[in-house]
């Protein structure tokens, strides 16, 4: 012991802190570790979020010169800082969200400095007494009617950043400016700042490692499709064909819940398609692209994922039958509904093909005939006396929520088709794919009537 208290003594230290410390050093050192692993995952999951940290960086940087260099600082003196600012708030990851952002914010300035100088020139004609008066009433009245015009849906959706802008700059406009004698100066000064800044983003943005909203709708409609497609052929396949197998024991298969990101999809699909609208041509995209089809296609995926969803919390919620009073009417069902689950997931996999290659979507049309002819199929059979209720109850249940899901799959290839149309996809024999879609559209709509008679 006091060889240990010499020690303590001889460090300064005691002996709770010559523990502490090495203890408290390893949670730093793995906490350090932990975020340099979720950095890393996050950098692998998309390389582009790296090239677009840099980009901004660069941005800043070209901006910032125009502060360094006396002709620039000289001409727009401390306002020069406008230009680093506005890189700040206008470049986002997209191309389409910085033209959006920067548009919208170069134009609003220009029409708010413009209105800003005309309200003052009104506001004089009362004299300097009553001028304050009316700059007030000027700011408020704009401000209010500005502030309103939010609540319009299409306003609110491509322009609500520019009408922020433009209420901001009016106010800076029409306040300070009564108390600058130079108010054409202020104004000028403002806008060249606001306009480096917004080139400086668009230059960068648009041709340097561009990431373009459009191509990003265009992969996850694509990527959507191919989820669904999953779980319908896995509930085909695992389920249905496995003799209407016990569902827990798929429990932990991936197809079971990949579709569900589908389901709150919408929020991402229309800023993106709102930004798509905003971006040049480029690649295979055009200028005019019909990015509204991609919106109906995206509608009618969620109302797939709707129906599936529908499917497999009812099928997840039903004991397997121990003892199968009907054996055939088992075994017709079962194979119907495995064929009608695989074909139409077949389906969506070649319309999300399709989307990707921007071609007709001919090929999923023999999948989607497979699917829809199941149900004359399923209309005649009837299961014996011998059935029970429950067992009817169950497979007719099947049957009704799986028609649905092939009649949105249905509804989704005349989607893809009139994309493909409309963007002009690459496209096979004209006259084959008008003979297939007749058959397909020559299908009624699905139901299920079970006969109890025997």
């Amino acid at each position: 012991m006091e060889a240990a208290a010499a020690t303590d003594e001889k460090l300064g230290l005691t002996p709770w802190l010559t523990f502490r410390i090495p203890s408290s050093f390893r949670k730093l050192v793995d906490k350090l570790k932990a975020i340099t692993r979720k950095l890393k995952k996050i950098a692998e999951d998309d390389p582009r979020r790296i090239r677009h940290s840099l980009k901004v960086g660069l941005a800043l940087t070209v901006a910032s010169i125009s502060y360094y260099v006396n002709p620039f600082f000289s001409g727009l003196g401390a306002s020069t800082m406008w230009a680093v600012l506005t890189v700040v708030v206008v470049m986002e990851y997209t191309a389409g969200a910085t033209l959006s952002k920067g548009l919208n914010r170069a134009f609003a300035t220009l029409l708010a400095g413009a209105v800003g100088v005309g309200a003052h020139r009104l506001a004089a004609l009362a004299g300097e007494e009553w001028k304050p008066v009316f700059l007030s009433l000027f700011v408020f009245l704009l401000a209010a009617m500005a502030t309103f015009s939010r609540f319009v849906p299409e306003i609110k959706a491509r322009y609500d950043y520019g009408v922020l802008i433009f209420i901001m700059t009016f106010s800076l406009v029409a306040v300070s400016g009564y108390r600058v004698e130079e108010l054409i100066q202020l104004a000028h000064q403002r806008l060249s700042t606001v306009a480096i800044g917004v080139a400086a983003c668009l230059v960068i943005s648009i041709f340097v490692f561009p990431v373009w909203a459009g191509e990003d709708l265009h992969n996850l409609v694509a990527s959507n499709l191919d989820k669904q497609a999953a779980f319908l052929e896995g509930v085909g396949k695992e389920y249905f064909e496995q003799k209407l197998a016990n569902y827990k024991n798929l429990e932990g298969a991936s197809f079971l819940t990949s579709y569900k990101t589908v389901l709150n999809s919408k929020v991402i699909e229309d800023s993106l398609a709102n930004f798509a609208r905003w971006e040049p041509g480029h690649g295979r995209f055009g200028f005019r692209h019909p990015w509204k089809q991609y919106l109906k296609i995206c509608a009618l995926t969620r109302q797939c994922a709707c129906s599936i969803d529908s499917l497999n919390t009812f099928i997840s919620n039903q004991e397997k039958t121990q003892v199968v009073s009907d054996p055939e009417f088992q075994q017709n069902i079962r194979t119907a509904c495995s064929v009608m689950s695989s074909e139409s997931g077949k389906t969506l996999a070649e319309l999300a093909a399709a989307i990707r290659e921007m071609r007709s979507p001919f090929a999923a049309a023999g999948h989607l005939i497979n699917a829809t002819s199941m149900e004359s199929s399923v209309k005649t059979m009837a299961p014996s006396q011998s059935a029970t209720l429950s067992e009817v109850l169950f497979y007719a249940t099947t049957v009704t929520l799986l028609l649905e899901v092939v009649r949105k799959v249905r509804r989704l290839w005349d989607a893809v088709e009139e994309l493909a149309s409309i963007a002009e996809f690459k496209r096979p024999e004209q006259a084959k794919s008008a003979a297939v879609k007749r058959a397909v559209e020559g299908e009624s709509s699905p139901h299920v009537v079970v006969d109890m008679r025997g």
